[in-house]
């Protein structure tokens, strides 16, 4: 240990530790911007600035280490001075939108301009100019906006393409964060990275394009280090406020697991603090006239995949069985690696499916989800599932919404779930930590397999890249995080094959790292809210998923039995590699589906042919093949281009795209 004065107070530290953490240590403080504890420091905004008797020059404190004896002072005239310089000079580069920014109260840039009693800021730049903005344009039909840099080119400057992350460059320090969480640091996607050099340098997407054209998997990393609002999660609870407020619709809200452990930190709660209870309070408060618990279908998709999984061990085919609960994986397979479609469960996540569950007896409510996941957004709007949920929110954009209500959080008392889709067990509760979707699917399949096992599966548990298990049935195996499985892919292609069942979720920790969870400079915070989870799972009076009464119920009064034919239409769904054919026939059936003759028409090119057999060249007549559909059925994708139709029908399609990459031609044959 290393003996340390901050401010004339003496502490202790270990060796190789930093000024900034000696400083901590100390309950002192000093700003930052760049800093993040789960990344490398890079001492890029020098806010940091501390002087000691080892040097006659200030110090980023958040890469130096300290020294046997060192002095610190954190605050001077001076520092002060330098800190103001920098801070004008960051300001000076940034819109003058914080009013009306979604982050407004919660952005680092603005308390560094509070705490450090910035009065003035230098003239706005060539980068942020009122001249620039007024030049912006949209670019053809999507929601971007194109900027003229200083060097003259253009690039990306706003882009509102995906349904789960938003990008405004225009707010950008420079930091760097969101290229180590998508970089090999964090995700390994590369998905961001830096352009440019020295002062002209600027976090753009892979070829400046569009986020919706990139590798991104939605996973929302970025937008969770993000010290400003240059990366945010698509801002979806203005929509649901405006819903509340009208009472149009019955409005029904579910919650996910990660956000109970959570949602207490936006109110100033410590770290891990399960406050589900205050949660339901709270949103009734908000409006919501039912409140379900998104636990319920966590048992309801244990009880698929784990039927799943017993049946592909029978037949010895598509093994391992890969878990299919994350969104950003389900991405990262469809994107990146297509070959392990045939490997992913075919059951829905537990938002989809309580979705699904939750549409089939309130069929016109507007649905809404809590979830600690960017990727869920787009997940409620893939082909076949679309209009199951009409909204999901994240546990950051639910506190913003609980604020703008005026909702005394910590004061409130405790609520209960609504029945009969709030009732859950134990198992499902650690579905929102890494390793806990897998220990739920042992549970009751190794039960349904009469096996005899343990009830606590300590091996998948914790915060380790790679967990093995070997249990009754084979070995098992979850992996920690996208980065981990990019990993794993580079080392070995085939590391895969010598386990029954994987489970990976795209996040560290798994949910309760989610992308949408709130922001947090905790070091400890992933095992804090795990913590939380486990003992959930401890104090449930039931802890097996086939042991919950109304999933029990629901199956013998709705859907039968797994993977009966009523639990193949609301509970699965299938994959499709990206940008290729057969997802152009998953978005053309969904339009089908959902009765949108108009929509479905423009898939096609501006001469495009609908065929059945006869060439029809009227694109207007796909409006007589919706009409004929029955009522409350979809087309189920079946392998290659093969289609179940809403009667059951077997179809065949052929598909050819035009020169844009529309559809120009589509033939349709009934076997």
């Amino acid at each position: 240990m290393l003996r340390v004065l901050i401010n004339n107070k003496p502490v202790q530290v270990a060796a190789g530790s930093t000024i900034l953490q000696a400083v901590q240590l100390a309950g002192a403080r000093v700003p930052t911007l760049c800093y993040n504890p789960r990344y490398k420091p890079h001492a890029t905004c020098r806010l940091c600035l501390v002087t000691t008797n080892k040097s006659s020059k200030p110090l980023p404190s958040c890469i130096t280490p300290v020294e046997q004896d060192m002095e610190v002072t954190t605050d001077s005239k001076e520092l002060l001075e330098y800190r103001q310089r920098d801070l004008e000079l960051l300001v000076g580069r940034h819109p003058n939108e914080c009013m009306v920014c979604q982050v407004n109260g919660n952005c680092k840039l603005q308390d560094a301009v509070r705490d450090l009693n910035l009065e003035h800021a230098f003239e706005k730049t060539e980068l942020t100019s009122d001249d620039d903005f007024k030049k912006k344009l949209d670019y053809e039909t999507q929601d971007i906006r194109l900027g003229k840099n200083i060097r003259g080119g253009e690039e990306y400057r706003q882009d509102f393409t995906s349904p789960c992350i938003s990008r405004d460059m225009r707010k950008c320090i420079e930091c760097g964060l969101c290229v180590q969480a998508c970089g090999s640091e964090g995700q390994n996607l590369n998905v961001i990275g830096f352009k440019g050099r020295g002062g002209r340098m600027l976090p753009v997407t892979v070829f400046d394009k569009p986020l919706k054209d990139t590798p991104c998997i939605d996973c929302g990393q970025c937008t969770n280090v993000c010290p400003v609002g240059a990366l945010t999660e698509h801002f979806d609870w203005p929509k649901v406020l405006k819903e509340l407020d009208s009472k149009r619709k019955q409005l029904i809200v579910q919650v996910a697991p990660a956000t109970r452990v959570a949602i207490s930190e936006e109110f100033g709660l410590p770290s891990g603090t399960v406050s589900t209870g205050k949660l339901i309070t709270a949103l009734r408060q908000s409006g919501f006239d039912l409140v379900f618990d998104t636990n319920f279908t966590a048992d309801l998709t244990i009880m698929e995949e784990g039927s799943e999984l017993l049946e592909r061990l029978k037949t010895k085919e598509n093994l391992p069985i890969m878990t299919s609960c994350c969104p950003g994986w389900i991405n990262y397979v469809e994107k990146h690696q297509p070959q392990l479609i045939p490997l992913l469960s075919t059951a829905k996540s537990p938002q989809q499916m309580h979705g699904a569950i939750t549409r089939k007896f309130y069929k016109d409510a507007f649905i809404v989800s809590i979830m600690p996941c960017t990727a869920k957004k787009g997940e409620s709007i893939r082909p076949g599932m679309t209009g199951d949920v009409d909204a999901v929110l994240t546990t950051r954009e639910l506190g913003q919404l609980f604020k703008s209500r005026k909702i005394a959080f910590t004061q409130l008392p405790d609520g209960k779930f609504d029945s009969p889709l709030g009732e859950s067990t134990g198992a499902a509760m650690i579905f929102g930590a890494t390793g806990g979707v897998l220990e739920a699917a042992l549970r009751t399949a190794l039960d349904l397999a009469g096996v005899e096992h343990p009830l606590v599966f300590e091996d998948l548990r914790g915060l380790g890249a790679i967990k093995e298990s070997d249990t009754p049935v084979g070995k098992v195996c979850v992996v920690n995080g996208i980065g981990n499985v990019v990993k794993l892919f580079h080392d070995d292609p085939n590391w895969y094959k010598k386990y029954v069942m994987v489970e990976v979720m795209a996040c560290k920790g798994g949910c309760l790292g989610g992308g949408g969870e709130p922001k947090s400079m905790d070091p400890d915070i992933l095992l804090k809210r795990m913590k939380a989870i486990y003992s959930i799972d401890e104090r449930s009076t039931l802890r097996k998923s086939h042991e919950n009464p109304d999933v029990i119920a629901l199956y013998k009064n709705t859907l039968g039995k797994p993977l009966s034919h009523e639990s193949e239409y609301y509970l699965h769904t299938t994959y499709y590699p990206r940008g290729g054919l057969k997802e152009k026939l998953a978005v053309f059936l969904d339009k089908v589906d959902h009765r949108d003759g108009k929509r479905a028409a423009r898939l096609f090119e501006p001469d495009g042919i609908w065929n059945t057999g006869n060439v029809i060249l009227k694109r207007n007549d796909i409006e007589d093949f919706i009409a004929k559909l029955p009522p409350m059925k979809k087309h189920k994708l079946l392998d290659e281009f093969n289609v179940m139709d809403a009667m059951g029908n077997k179809l065949r399609f052929d598909i050819q795209l035009g020169p844009t990459g529309r559809i120009k031609f589509l033939h349709r044959i009934v076997s």
